[in-house]
C-alpha cells in the first residue's frame, strides 16, 4: 500500500508537459501547475496567437499569466523526493527517433504500445488503457505500433480505407467507389486480402518447391566447390614448397643486404635530422624576430620606434645550407646497392620468363561450371526471372497492368501514393526485385520507343534519367535503331531489327548482355565491369500516348 501511495504522489507532482518530477513549480489561473521553464516555452510558441491556454484542460487567458514560483508544491516536491519518490519514467520509455511516439502526450512522448486502426492513433500504455474498459472502445482494432497510420486515409475524401479497387488495383474509401472510381470493379479490402491470401499461399508452395530445387543444385555446386578446393589446396601446397625451395636459396643474401642498408640508412638519416634541428631553431628565431617587427611597424611613437630600430633589424648572420640542396648526401651510395641487386634480378627474371609461360598455359586449361557463360536462348532460359515492375517507382503517367508486368504511357496522371523513391521527372519505373546472382529476361514493345535498363537503386536515381550517370546501363529500343547508353555517354549499335529484346546479367562476374531476339538471338552489346551494388530492372517509355512495353513471361 506504501509503495501504490507513493507511486500517486509521482503522477500527481509530475509536469504533464515534460513528464518529469516539477521543477520551479508554478500554478496558472485554472488550478494546474508545470515547471516555469516549460509552461513559459509552451506560451512563447503561442505569443502570436494572443491568447494563452492550459496545455491540459485547455482554457484560456488574455493577456499572459505572470508567473510565480508556488513555494509550497516546491517544498512538498523536495520532501517527497527525501522520502523515495521515483524519478519520471526511464529514458528508455521515451520516444526516440526510430520510435512510434504516443499520439496523445503532449510535453516529451512515451514510446506508443499499440497502434489503432479505428481511431487512426498510437496510445502509450497509459493512453491506451480506456482501449480496454470502455466497452465501445474494446472493439477497436488494435495492432503494433506503426508510423504508417495516415497511409489508410483516402488523401482526396479524408476518409478511410476500407475497400479495393481491382480495376486500378489500389485501395480506395467508399466515397471513392461512388465516385472516381464509380463502374469498376470494387470490393472490400478485407475481401480482396482474402482473395490474395490464398493466392499467396498457391505462390508460396511454387516458392517453396523451387527453393527446394535450388537447394540441390547449391549441394551439388557445393560437392564441385570442395572438389574445386581440394584440387587447388594440394597444388597449392606442392607449388609453395617448390617456391620455398628457390626462396630459400636468396634468402640469407637479401636478409644480408636489408641488413646492411638499414645500418647504413640509419646514419645517414641521423646526419640529415641534425641539419634539421638547426634548421628549425633557426627558423623559430626568424618568427621571432619578424613578429617583434610587426609589432615595432604598428608603434606610434616615433622615438621608442627609433629606438628599437636598430635593435631588432640586426640579423644574426646565418649559416649557409645550400650545399645541402647542391649535393643531395649519400644517394649515390644506395644508387650502387640497387644497381647490383637489379642485375641480379635480371638474371633470375631471364630464367623464370623462359619456364613462366607454360606455368600459366596449365592454370588456364583448369575450367570449371561456373566460368562458362550461356551461348544460346536455351541456355539463356535456364536463368530466367519473373520480374516485376514496382508502382512505387512508377511516373505518374504511366499505368502498370498484367500483375505489375505490362506499363503503358498515358495522357492523364495516374493516382498514386506518394512514395520518395517514385520518378517525377521521366517516364521510368523501376523493378521490385532486386537482381543478383544471374539473371535473363526478355522485353516486348508496342510501336514506340523504349529503353531496357539495368540500374542501381539509392536516393540519387528517383530524379534522375536512366542512362546520364554510371549508375545505369541503358539499350534504347527503337522501331529502326538501336543504342547503348552509359555515363551520359551514347553508342549507336547495328543488329537486326525485332520488337523483342533480352538482357542477361551475370553480378558477380559484372557481366551484361543486351540481345536482339526473334527468330535469330543477335547480341547487341556486352558490358564488362564490376557491379557494387544489387541491381534493377528497368523500363522508360517514349511517345506516342498509349504506348507500352512488356515483361515477357518466358
Amino acid at each position: 500500500m506504501a509503495q501504490k501511495g507513493v507511486q500517486l504522489d509521482q503522477e500527481t507532482f509530475s509536469c504533464s508537459i515534460c513528464l518529469d518530477l516539477l521543477k520551479d513549480p508554478v500554478t496558472i489561473p485554472c488550478g494546474h501547475s508545470y515547471c516555469m521553464n516549460c509552461i513559459n516555452s509552451f506560451w512563447d510558441e503561442e505569443d502570436g496567437k494572443k491568447l494563452y491556454s492550459c496545455p491540459q484542460c485547455r482554457q484560456t487567458f488574455t493577456p499572459r499569466p505572470v508567473l510565480v514560483k508556488n513555494t509550497m508544491l516546491a517544498v512538498l516536491v523536495e520532501e517527497l523526493k527525501k522520502t523515495g519518490l521515483q524519478a519520471a519514467p526511464a529514458d528508455h520509455c521515451y520516444a526516440g527517433p526510430e520510435d512510434v511516439a504516443c499520439d496523445v502526450c503532449t510535453g516529451r512522448k512515451l514510446k506508443a504500445l499499440k497502434s489503432c486502426r479505428q481511431c487512426l492513433v498510437s496510445y502509450c500504455e497509459k493512453h491506451l488503457q480506456p482501449h480496454y474498459d470502455v466497452v465501445q472502445l474494446t472493439k477497436h482494432k488494435l495492432v503494433e505500433p506503426s508510423k504508417k497510420l495516415q497511409e489508410n486515409i483516402c488523401s482526396r475524401h479524408d476518409e478511410v480505407m476500407k475497400m479495393f479497387c481491382r480495376t486500378d488495383q489500389q485501395c480506395i474509401c467508399y466515397l471513392c467507389s461512388v465516385d472516381q472510381h464509380k463502374g469498376h470493379d470494387t470490393v472490400s479490402a478485407a475481401a480482396e486480402r482474402t482473395e490474395r491470401q490464398r493466392e499467396l499461399e498457391g505462390s508460396r508452395q511454387k516458392l517453396q518447391q523451387r527453393i527446394q530445387d535450388r537447394e540441390k543444385e547449391v549441394k551439388l555446386l557445393q560437392q564441385e566447390v570442395e572438389a574445386i578446393n581440394h584440387s587447388a589446396g594440394k597444388t597449392v601446397e606442392h607449388s609453395e614448397k617448390i617456391f620455398t625451395q628457390l626462396i630459400g636459396l636468396i634468402d640469407k643474401r637479401r636478409s644480408d643486404v636489408k641488413q646492411q642498408i638499414r645500418s647504413q640508412q640509419e646514419t645517414e638519416v641521423s646526419r640529415v635530422k641534425e641539419l634539421q634541428e638547426k634548421l628549425e631553431q633557426e627558423i623559430t628565431e626568424l618568427k621571432r624576430k619578424d613578429a617583434e617587427l610587426e609589432q615595432l611597424s604598428h608603434t606610434e611613437d616615433h622615438n621608442q620606434f627609433l629606438n628599437d630600430y636598430f635593435s631588432l633589424t640586426c640579423l644574426n648572420e646565418s649559416k649557409d645550407f645550400s650545399m645541402i640542396l647542391i649535393y643531395p648526401i649519400t644517394l649515390h651510395h644506395f644508387d650502387v646497392v640497387t644497381e647490383a641487386v637489379s642485375e641480379l634480378r635480371d638474371k633470375l627474371q631471364d630464367i623464370l620468363n623462359a619456364e613462366w609461360t607454360n606455368v600459366v598455359i596449365a592454370i588456364s586449361k583448369v575450367d570449371v561450371l561456373l566460368s562458362q557463360e550461356p551461348k544460346t536462348r536455351d541456355e539463356l532460359f535456364k536463368f530466367s526471372s519473373k520480374i516485376t515492375l514496382d508502382p512505387n517507382t512508377a511516373n505518374t503517367y504511366l499505368s502498370l497492368s498484367e500483375e505489375y508486368r505490362k506499363v503503358t504511357f498515358m495522357t492523364t496522371e495516374q493516382w498514386y501514393f506518394y512514395h520518395p523513391d517514385r520518378f517525377n521527372v521521366r517516364h521510368q519505373v523501376l523493378s521490385r526485385e532486386s537482381l543478383t546472382g544471374r539473371c535473363y529476361w526478355e522485353v516486348e514493345k508496342d510501336v514506340g520507343g523504349v529503353s531496357v535498363v539495368v540500374s542501381y537503386k539509392d536516393s540519387d536515381t528517383a530524379n534522375e534519367t536512366f542512362g546520364n550517370s554510371d549508375k545505369s546501363w541503358v539499350l534504347n529500343f527503337y522501331k529502326y535503331r538501336y543504342e547503348f547508353r552509359h555515363n551520359n555517354i551514347t553508342s549507336h549499335l547495328s543488329g537486326p531489327q525485332s520488337s523483342r529484346v533480352g538482357v542477361y546479367l551475370n553480378h558477380r562476374a559484372g557481366v551484361l548482355s543486351f540481345y536482339s531476339v526473334s527468330e535469330t538471338m543477335t547480341l547487341l552489346h556486352r558490358v564488362q565491369t564490376t557491379f557494387t551494388q544489387p541491381l534493377y530492372a528497368g523500363l522508360r517509355l517514349y511517345g506516342p500516348p498509349g504506348n507500352t512495353a512488356q515483361l515477357c513471361e518466358l
